[in-house]
C-alpha cells in the first residue's frame, strides 16, 4: 500500500517542508529530546482515496471543535523527536481526521504513531484561527529558542511590549518579518488547556507569542514562514544579548528608524 503522501504531490511537498523546518529546530538547539511540536491542516491537500482509509486508531478528545470537524491534519508524535520528523515525517508524525461532531479523532496515516500531548491546544489555535482570524493560517508552530526563554526569565520583558520593542529595534528584518510584535503569555503548565487559553487571547494580536520559561509559538499559513518569523527574533535576541556580554547597552533603533519601516513595507502600526 502507498503511503498517503505518494498519492498527492502537494500533500508530499508540505510534508518535506515540515521536516525541513523540523530539521532547523534540531540544528539551531531548539528541539532537545522531545521538545516542541508542528501541527498543519493538510484538509485540502488530502486526495479522495485516502478519505476512506480505515482508522488505525480513534481517540477521544476533551472538549468538541466543531469549527475544524471533518478536518486533517499532519501533527508530530508524542515522545518523537525533531530530528528524526526531519529524516523520516511519516514514522515520528501521523495525519489524522477529525469527526463530524470534533470531539474525537482517527489517526489515518501512514503508522499508530500517537500525536503531541498538546494536540488540544493546537486544535484550540486552528479552531480560533479558522473562525476569527483567516482561514488560510493552517500552521502551528511550537519550539524552544535558548535566546529568547532566556529573556523570559528577566521580568522586565514579560511587561506589556517590551520585548518586541527591544527585538525590534536590534535590527530592520525583526519588525519586518514579526510586524505584529510579540504576545507573552506567564509561566503555565505545558500542554494544558489554561496555557491554550491564554495564548488565544494573545493570538488576536500577535502571530508570535511567548512562553515564560518555557518557548515560543508561532502561527500563520506557511510553515517556513512561521520558521521565519522565531529565526528572526532569535538573532535579534543573539545580538541584544552579545551586546549585554560585551559589557555595553545595545543603542537599538529609533522610534523614528522603525516607524520609517511603516510605511515602506506596509506594516501595521
Amino acid at each position: 500500500m502507498k503511503s498517503i503522501i505518494e498519492l498527492n504531490a502537494g500533500l508530499k511537498k508540505q510534508i518535506d517542508e515540515i521536516a525541513e523546518v523540523a530539521g532547523y529546530l534540531w540544528q539551531r538547539g531548539w528541539a532537545e529530546r522531545n521538545g516542541g511540536n508542528i501541527s498543519v491542516n493538510v484538509t485540502d491537500l488530502i486526495p479522495e482515496e485516502a478519505k476512506s482509509f480505515a482508522s488505525l486508531q480513534q481517540v477521544k478528545l476533551p472538549k468538541a471543535f466543531n469549527i475544524i470537524a471533518n478536518n486533517y491534519f499532519y501533527v508530530t508524535g508524542t515522545g518523537k523527536r525533531m530530528r528524526y520528523v526531519a529524516t523520516k515525517p511519516m514514522e515520528n508524525g501521523a495525519i489524522i481526521r477529525l469527526n463530524e461532531t470534533g470531539d474525537a479523532y482517527d489517526i489515518i496515516a501512514d503508522q499508530l504513531v500517537i500525536p503531541t500531548s498538546e494536540l488540544a491546544s493546537h486544535l484550540s489555535m486552528h479552531s480560533y484561527m479558522r473562525e476569527f482570524r483567516d482561514p488560510n493560517m493552517k500552521v502551528v508552530c511550537h519550539t524552544h529558542p535558548t535566546d529568547l526563554i532566556a529573556l523570559t526569565h528577566n521580568k522586565r520583558f514579560l511587561e506589556p511590549n517590551v520585548m518586541a520593542r527591544i527585538l525590534w529595534s536590534m535590527i530592520p528584518e525583526s519588525r519586518i518579518v514579526v510586524p505584529r510584535g510579540i504576545g507573552i503569555v506567564p509561566y503555565n503548565v505545558p500542554g494544558t488547556m489554561e496555557l491554550a487559553d491564554a495564548t488565544i487571547l494573545e493570538l488576536e494580536k500577535h502571530d508570535v507569542v511567548m512562553w515564560e520559561k518555557h518557548g515560543t509559538l508561532a502561527v500563520g499559513d506557511d510553515i517556513i514562514e512561521t520558521f521565519d518569523m522565531i529565526d528572526t527574533l532569535s538573532k535579534s535576541a543573539q545580538i541584544y544579548l552579545l551586546s549585554k556580554q560585551a559589557g555595553f547597552e545595545p543603542e537599538g533603533m529609533t522610534n523614528q528608524q522603525l516607524d520609517d519601516l511603516v510605511d515602506l513595507f506596509n506594516l501595521p502600526e
